[in-house]
């Protein structure tokens, strides 16, 4: 990069650092520390959230998934629209998690369950977790070497250094330097100020894809040019979509509705001023992301645009051949197999033909198919030279973001891209390692001790068990190899815990019926399922599959699996492949969820022995402590529609007239028109394909513009007010010693004695 870049990168890079380490003065104890004393502001929550949710890993997998399939299918993700919207209306999960007050998922698991199931489901988070974070390291490294041209090795005193592990590790450093001084104090600061400086630059980065690239010269012919059943751009015509189908939104939208409360508790959703203001932060999130995810669906539509148009050959077949090489040198380790496969490559021409005069594209038969074909022919059809080809095709999709985005930004701008991509960076890996790491002290520690840490070395501990889980992101980074799309091992990595927990928060939070027994077998059942599917995913290509080849009962298995699967194709379709496990991701954790489901209940019936009391739980009525009562109004008929929506005494005007907002624009606007009018009218009419490129850029590009516009002053504007407000309320906190996470006869330490006043109360009153 030119200094100027270097410069614009590391300027800022200081000013947050400096930040967190200011922040340090604020903790007072482990409240502070692990929740930010429960008196963050919505829009502190709400950018902050944005920030530390759009990561490098997020970006690369985006790009990734939307090369290879389109956008098509986002036209069926308005189906998400209202189930998301009402959740965050009602405040379903988020409202009631933070009603109990529990610092941690854990905490609540043993309020609402017992000790040994708190330890046992802890853990097997915390491992689900921490495997599924552990990448991101990896890939925002990788990103970096390639973004950034730095060599696999460098010398340092004469001994050749993997630049990799270096920059895992530098990763890992800064994001250690960001959470350690004031834990979620830290994090919360921190990731606003990133976010709040994220919003000029995406501007900027939509601006230039504006002005560099025309839409109906280029990106729209660029997109339409798919074979049936493949449209990147026309949801009725993706029949042929394999892994990224209607069938993986079904379960997404599953996923949606039981795991909503499966992820949170050391994340922010314990940190707001009150379970309405916690609830407010996640109605803001419908507007927050205004130009992120814009610029994010305009960063993958260029990359398909620049590797696809003729316009374009040129700088793409560089883009290829240097993404290739590079790609290269890291999966093959022979010296002499090395210089054969480059020359191979290298004699691969460039795109010429006109894209009005090419056959159109498919998964199987793009620009980048004779790469493929030529790094299979070789390698070789054994299973090291499947594995090799398996490793250089994953790199070679995550990868083409970087090599494209160097290749193309000017002087400034590629000093703007660098630092926000280095701000997602920090921004996740700093939350991902303090969930862990407070996770592994609230949740297996703490309970496992018989006397309490004591604030200080509470504190201690944090910090010395994230410092650990950094070491350990960095080995599982240095040893991980990549072998399928990034969505996908993250989707089956968290279905190791998702595939259970679901019907345990759930039903722990609104139910009477469920028992300890239902959520032992709920998690047993669903993560056992998921995890099984892991070890056949990452052992197929290299073990089982020769395994099976050798006995001849590839065939035989084919006919099986295509039987199965034949009443639901071409949404589910099974069958051998000498490199993938037959079942994806997708549909192993559909499986893991029924499991868990059934099993929850089914063992919670047979072993319930009386209701249990939520109230207790919620600090609901006479449990109420500390005055944060549930105001309370009668149905009528003018309040029926508010309050099926979640809007509640609790709104002042400004907060009914977001909630209103939220719900015009994603239900009426989103879902009423732009999905059941379209679809009402495509039923009757089928549009031409060009119509749903007009669509696209209107729906998703012009009206997020607006949005974009509107919400960067509205949240930069709310941001900074309730950064100072954040300051001032740290500031005049008192600390309680006693709220640290712990729990006694199913009550926090905290609320013992006061809960066990008011049962004494109500029992006298009997």
């Amino acid at each position: 990069m030119h200094w100027l870049d270097w410069l614009i990168t590391l300027v800022p890079m200081a000013l947050i650092m400096a930040l967190a380490i200011y922040s340090k003065k604020y903790v007072r104890g482990v409240v502070d520390y692990l929740a930010a004393g429960r008196v963050a502001g919505r829009y502190v929550i709400s950018v902050g959230d944005m920030a530390s949710a759009l990561s490098v890993i997020t970006l690369v997998a985006l790009v990734e998934v939307n090369y290879q399939t389109g956008f098509a299918l986002s036209f069926w993700s308005n189906i998400i629209a209202p189930i998301s919207i009402i959740m965050a209306l009602t405040g379903y999960c988020v409202y009631r998690f933070r009603e109990t007050k529990a610092l941690s998922i854990g905490q609540f698991l043993e309020i609402r369950y017992n000790r040994p199931f708190r330890i046992f489901a802890s853990t097997l988070r915390t491992i689900s977790e921490m495997m599924c974070n552990a990448i991101g390291p990896a890939v925002a490294a990788k990103f970096f070497l390639y973004f950034l041209g730095i060599p696999n090795t460098i010398q340092i005193f004469g001994v050749n250094v993997s630049t990799f592990l270096l920059a895992v590790g530098i990763v890992l450093i800064l994001a250690l330097i960001l959470l350690l001084p004031g834990g979620r104090i830290s994090l919360l600061i921190t990731d606003c100020f990133q976010g709040l400086l994220s919003y000029p630059i995406f501007v900027l980065v939509i601006l230039f894809i504006f002005v560099t690239f025309s839409w109906p010269k280029e990106i729209a012919p660029a997109m339409l040019n798919r074979v049936p059943g493949e449209s990147f751009l026309n949801p009725f015509d993706i029949a042929k979509l394999r892994d990224f189908n209607v069938f993986g939104l079904i379960v997404g939208i599953m996923s949606c509705i039981l795991n909503r409360a499966s992820w949170i508790g050391n994340d922010t959703t314990t940190s707001g001023r009150t379970p309405h203001e916690q609830k407010m932060a996640g109605l803001l999130g419908s507007w927050r992301n205004g130009f992120s995810m814009m610029m994010c669906t305009l960063i993958a539509v260029m990359i398909v645009t620049v590797m696809t148009h003729e316009n374009h050959s040129a700088t793409a077949h560089e883009i290829r051949q240097t993404l290739s090489t590079r790609v290269a040198k890291e999966v093959i380790t022979d010296p002499q197999e090395l210089t054969h496969f480059n020359a191979e490559m290298a004699m691969l021409p460039p795109m010429t033909s006109k894209t009005e005069e090419m056959k159109p594209f498919s998964r199987a038969d793009n620009p980048d198919t004779p790469y493929f074909d030529k790094a299979a022919s070789v390698l070789g059809d054994s299973p090291e030279g499947n594995l090799t080809l398996q490793k250089y095709k994953s790199l070679y999709s995550q990868m083409m973001l970087s090599i494209a985005m160097r290749k193309m930004l000017p002087i400034g701008l590629m000093g703007l891209f660098c630092l926000l991509m280095f701000m997602l960076l920090v921004s996740t890996d700093d939350s991902r390692i303090f969930n862990s790491s407070s996770t592994i002290v609230q949740d297996i520690i703490v309970p496992l001790r018989k006397e309490p840490l004591g604030p200080k070395t509470h504190v201690r501990a944090v910090k010395i068990v994230s410092v650990l889980v950094a070491i350990f992101f960095f080995i599982v980074s240095a040893f991980f190899v990549q072998l399928d799309y990034i969505q996908m091992f993250l989707v089956i990595m968290q279905a190791v815990w998702f595939g259970g927990a679901g019907p345990v928060m759930i039903f722990g939070l609104y139910s009477r019926f469920g028992t300890s027994a239902g959520a032992f077998a709920s998690i047993i059942v669903g993560s056992g399922i998921s995890a099984g599917g892991l070890i056949l995913q990452r052992t197929w290509a290299a073990h089982i599959y020769p395994f099976l080849q050798n006995r001849q009962w590839v065939e035989p298995l084919d006919a099986l699996l295509r039987k199965l699967s034949g009443s639901f194709e071409p949404y589910i379709l099974w069958r051998m492949d000498p490199l993938k496990f037959p079942l994806n991701s997708y549909e192993l954790f559909f499986l893991a969820m029924i499991g868990g489901i059934l099993a929850y209940i089914i063992v919670s019936l047979i072993t319930m022995r009386e209701p249990y009391d939520l109230d207790r739980m919620l600090h609901r009525g006479i449990y109420s402590v500390d005055g944060e009562k549930t105001i309370k109004s009668p149905w009528s008929l003018r309040n029926v529609f508010s309050k099926l929506i979640g809007i509640t005494p609790e709104y002042t005007r400004g907060d009914r007239i977001i909630a209103w907002s939220v719900f015009f624009y994603s239900i009426v606007w989103n879902v009423g028109l732009c999905f059941i009018g379209v679809l009402i009218w495509n039923l009757v009419s089928p549009w031409p394909n060009k119509y749903w490129s007009r669509y696209f850029f209107v729906v998703h590009i012009g009206v997020a513009a607006i949005i974009g516009v509107i919400s960067t002053v509205w949240f930069i504007t709310g941001g900074v007010i309730d950064l100072k407000r954040l300051f001032r309320d740290l500031a005049a906190r008192e600390d309680n010693p006693l709220d640290d996470g712990r729990v006694e006869d199913n009550v926090s330490v905290a609320d013992h004695e006061a809960i066990a006043k008011a049962q004494a109360r109500q029992e006298k009153e009997k």
